[in-house]
């Protein structure tokens, strides 16, 4: 086997192994940054860990995940709307809790990046996010 032939297997058995890591299509504006992915004791469920920053004034759509998402912002402030409800404005220590299936969405309201660390405890082998219309 040649050099290009080995890296060309290389890439492949690469994007095989990460391919489950790879979050959704990366809004502008909004980063996600993949930081742990596990198994959980019950039967179907793993846990995934996430940064998530978004720009100042940036707003990510409607949207669900197929299990709870536990919110900790890490700076900035969000501004996160779930179902109906009026919108909660969170500050960098706050917490919020996103019952599975919740439709919900976020923005930054203000004018420095707004981060938060996103944990979810979903049904393994589902997508992590279904945007909404």
């Amino acid at each position: 086997m040649n050099k290009v032939q080995l890296m060309a297997m290389a890439a492949i058995v690469a994007g095989a192994v990460l391919t489950p890591f790879a979050a959704p299509a990366q809004q502008a504006g909004v980063t996600r940054t993949d930081l742990q992915r596990h198994d959980l004791s019950a039967f179907g469920r793993e846990a995934i860990q996430v940064r998530v920053d978004l720009a100042p004034g940036v707003a990510f759509g409607k949207h669900t995940h197929p299990g709870e998402e536990i919110i900790y912002v890490l700076e900035g402030q969000l501004e996160y709307q779930l179902g109906d409800k009026p919108p909660v404005t969170l500050k960098a220590g706050d917490v919020l809790f996103i019952p599975a299936g919740t439709p919900h969405s976020a923005r930054n309201p203000g004018n420095v990046t707004g981060s938060e660390l996103a944990t979810y405890i979903v049904e393994k082998g589902k997508p992590l996010l279904t945007l909404l219309k």
